[in-house]
């Protein structure tokens, strides 16, 4: 077996602030911004939970800051002295960055559940993260009503939360597909769960002897997204069955026209006799070509 190399030291040091060099100037609307505050407020409340990431500067004892910007400069304002951090054995801030996944919704409910669970106080909680007691508690409830398989959908989106008030108004299978949607679109935000819960059958609700409200929609209004939404879905579902043997058609043609074309002789016989079919087959390649590229680019790092 090859053995794998680390990516950082094996053990964290305590560094002072002042041996930290930072790479960038945080902008003052950074620093201004709500998500500012509340990490400043975590800090203040619990310390720093994500050690600072650094490299060692050749030639120096100092240590150039590579992740961690916010909470240095918090830690700064709050008159720290020293702070915990990894040692990494690139220099490149991107490459780490790129890496590094997000608290994502349902990560975070599962985080604020855990602490409860071992008793720490809602109005602590609260505070460290800079939110409304009432907030703790609606996030604490968030998942109730939602079917497992969307949590396991779901769980590394960044999900607005009030989108799972809208899930939870659904039946379980309704709850998956609207989630599949969600995924399917890259829309994750709470207008959207409106829309598609606006768009579902009476039947398909929780309460189905109840007529569903949404804030300013009125029942033809919704009624005609229903049926929308049903034709919608009937040609998404299409479309999706019939995508790979599409591309891999597609693919197998560009490649067959493109040794076609890319040939002097043929080339120059189209052109002279057959220019319109050449265009048509040029922009064939290009298609193939342009959806490899979106493809290759929607790959996760």
């Amino acid at each position: 077996m090859v053995p794998v190399k680390a990516a950082f030291e094996r053990r964290m040091v305590v560094l002072r602030l002042d041996e930290i060099l930072p790479m960038r100037k945080l902008p003052d609307k950074v620093v201004a911004s709500l998500k500012y505050r509340r990490i400043a407020q975590s800090v203040a409340e619990v310390g720093v939970i994500e050690p600072l990431v650094v490299v060692r500067s050749p030639g120096q004892g100092a240590f150039m800051l590579l992740d961690g910007h916010v909470r240095l400069a918090i830690l700064k304002t709050l008159g720290h002295g020293e702070t915990r951090c990894l040692v990494a054995d690139d220099d490149e801030a991107f490459t780490y960055n790129k890496r590094v996944n997000r608290l994502a919704t349902i990560q975070e409910h599962f985080m604020i559940v855990r602490a409860l669970e071992r008793g720490v106080p809602e109005e602590k909680l609260a505070r460290a993260l800079d939110v409304d007691v009432k907030a703790i508690k609606r996030r604490r409830s968030l998942l109730d009503g939602v079917a497992p398989e969307v949590v396991e959908l779901l769980k590394d989106r960044a999900v607005n939360p009030v989108a799972f008030d809208a899930l939870r108004k659904m039946k379980p299978l309704r709850q998956i597909e609207v989630a599949e949607l969600m995924i399917s679109a890259g829309n994750f935000t709470s207008a959207y769960a409106k829309a598609l819960l606006a768009a579902t059958r009476q039947s398909d609700l929780a309460n189905a002897s109840k007529p569903k409200k949404v804030a300013g929609m009125t029942a033809d209004q919704m009624a005609r997204m229903e049926r929308e939404m049903e034709s919608l879905t009937k040609d998404f579902r299409a479309l999706e069955a019939s995508y790979g043997d599409d591309v891999l058609h597609l693919v197998i043609a560009s490649g067959y026209l493109s040794r076609l074309v890319g040939n002097p002789e043929i080339e120059r016989y189209m052109r002279g006799r057959h220019p319109e079919i050449l265009e048509e087959f040029r922009a064939i390649i290009a298609a193939a070509s342009l959806d490899q590229s979106v493809g290759g680019a929607g790959e996760p790092p």
